[in-house]
């Protein structure tokens, strides 16, 4: 880095010198298949093997290993984009980058918006890893803090100070002569200055008071408000004119207004278009329901200084209602009756959001499960069965699916903080090996359904119903029990793919499932695309296609099939 980048005034938003901008990506951002990683626990700059084994692995690091720096780097991503591109991912989801606070490893804790943190490499790394992405066609996104920066500063004392009634504190001191950075950072009132939040889920006490000893900036639409919006919107243009990168995660959006993450969305897109880059994707984290999440999701009418203009949100967010129901539904724990109630409030909320309103970005494991008292992985007693069975349905279904990385590794990571479910995909005290298997069970029944995803578009863009099932072929209804036979269908124009899924861990199940009847015929078939070979002829009671159309299917325990029309 330029050793001047101290200030936003440095900034030359112009196009970079003799670099070219990834400007032609052909996919839509509904296609993409996110692969979510931590820099610190992915993989470090050594060149190892791979552990071999089957099934799955537990992952790295002992209580003490996973509360500090593991050591994982950029340029271990870099040596092993192609592990990332094999598994069928199509872009990258990077944990914060920039300079963090000595003891944070997460990446959530910023001191220095303006570089990269040594301890994970340097910002020719991070543009060296984004070019290379973009060569195997896979796209690149940051994970980028507007709430909060990190514990730069002290209130008087260096005393712990907790939110009361709205009140403003009087500011202590840096904790740094030379941080945090930009330099306009260093001022006093771009933050709140509340105290830390007692009460998450209360407002406007989580808008305004500090993520524990985080500092929160300025979100009241004061001057000083408005003052760090312009800050950060120019910080985090430099980081796309630097580095190419294709989008940012949004980290801990229910805690800002909806105008100010509209009009920084929007003016972010704006930059991306000025360096000819027309699908620079925006999606945030929001710990709530639908209706937290709407005020920030698509266009809004906003005042300015030229009375008023629209200004676009969020593309999309983090399907957390759907990540708080999958994963019990998947085991066989809990009745898919509100996996369905999901999808039903999903489509009634995507009428508000624009056109690919009902495509929320899909997940069934995290690095924090924020509200959990005890953190345990998608992973954690669950058989390697269920793992694919609980992606495959997030690539099958509506949305755009992202994995938590080592999910693909059988990773069963559990205890009653953070730490536990973020292991490391490598050994820090061996330096000859990983566990980043492409021979594993799990890793390669998840590549084979990716590219399936990416050839047939009805796992793309088809519209989605979730599918009736009986044991006699006459009555028809929803699954309503824990241990169930879970069907649903894609249909595109023509094309219907079925999914179905034996939830029970147990017991073999042989039911009929329906089909629509408009696309289909008594006598054509259904073939086997993923789970068998071969295929089932359709079949209905009445003489012509007028009545119900349905196939017949047997599933062993944690059976996960995928089935076509031809």
């Amino acid at each position: 880095m330029d050793k001047k980048m101290t200030s936003i005034d440095h900034i030359d938003f112009s196009p970079k010198p003799g670099k070219e901008y990834w400007v032609n990506c052909h996919r839509e951002w509904r296609e993409e298949f996110i692969y979510f990683l931590l820099v610190d626990r992915f993989h470090d700059s050594t060149k190892r093997n791979s552990l071999n084994f089957k099934n799955r692995h537990p992952g790295f690091g002992d209580k003490e290993q996973l509360e500090r720096t593991f050591g994982g780097t950029i340029m271990g991503v870099i040596d092993n984009l192609d592990y990332i591109k094999n598994l069928g991912c199509t872009a990258i989801w990077l944990s914060p980058v920039f300079e963090n606070n000595p003891e944070s490893y997460h990446g959530y804790s910023i001191q220095n918006y303006l570089d990269v943190d040594s301890r994970w490499g340097t910002k020719d790394e991070l543009e060296d890893l984004v070019d290379r992405a973009h060569k195997l066609d896979m796209r690149v996104f940051l994970d980028v803090v507007l709430h909060h920066s990190g514990d730069n500063w002290s209130y008087p004392y260096d005393y712990d100070y907790y939110y009361f009634n709205g009140l403003q504190f009087p500011f202590g001191e840096w904790r740094e002569k030379d941080k945090p950075l930009p330099i306009e950072l260093k001022d006093p009132d771009v933050y709140n200055r509340k105290g830390q939040i007692v009460n998450f889920d209360v407002y406007p006490e989580t808008r305004e008071g500090d993520f524990f000893t985080l500092k929160t900036f300025r979100n009241d639409g004061s001057p000083a408000s408005k003052r760090i919006q312009e800050i950060l919107v120019a910080i985090h243009c430099y980081w796309i004119r630097e580095l190419d990168v294709d989008g940012f995660r949004l980290d801990a959006v229910k805690h800002m207004h909806g105008p100010a993450i509209s009009k920084f969305c929007s003016l972010i897109r704006e930059y991306a278009h000025s360096l000819g880059k027309r699908n620079f994707f925006l999606f945030g984290e929001i710990i709530g329901n639908d209706e937290m999440g709407n005020p920030y999701i698509g266009p809004k009418i906003l005042r300015s200084s030229y009375d008023q203009n629209v200004y676009y949100g969020l593309d999309s967010v983090l399907d957390h209602p759907l990540h708080s129901v999958l994963a019990d539904v998947m085991k066989g724990t809990s009745s898919p009756s509100k996996l369905i109630e999901r999808y039903d409030a999903l489509q009634r909320n995507a009428l508000n959001r624009g056109e690919y309103g009902d495509f929320l970005v899909t997940y069934i494991d995290d690095h924090d499960q924020v509200g959990m008292d005890y953190k345990q992985r998608f992973g954690h007693q669950t058989a390697p069965e269920q793992i694919v069975a609980g992606m495959g349905f997030l690539l099958c279904a509506l949305g755009t699916p992202c994995m938590y990385y080592g999910t693909e590794q059988g990773f069963t990571g559990n205890g009653p903080d953070d730490r536990y479910i973020r292991e490391g995909m490598f050994d820090p005290g061996d330096k000859s090996s990983n566990v980043l298997n492409q021979e594993s069970w799990i890793y390669s029944q998840i590549s084979v359904l990716a590219h399936l995803r990416q050839k047939e578009r009805a796992l793309k863009f088809g519209r989605m119903y979730f599918r009736q099932t009986s044991t006699n072929g006459i009555d028809f209804h929803y699954p309503d029990c824990a241990e169930c036979l879970l069907a649903f269908s894609r249909i595109l124009f023509k094309d219907e793919l079925t999914v179905v899924y034996n939830s029970s861990p147990t017991n073999t199940k042989e039911e009929y499932v329906l089909i629509d009847n408009m696309i289909n015929a008594k006598g054509k078939y259904m073939k086997y695309l993923f789970g068998r070979k071969g295929r089932v002829k359709i079949r209905g009671h009445a003489p012509s296609n007028d009545g119900p159309l349905f196939f017949k299917v047997t599933l062993k325990p944690m059976e996960f099939l995928i089935l076509k029309n031809y």
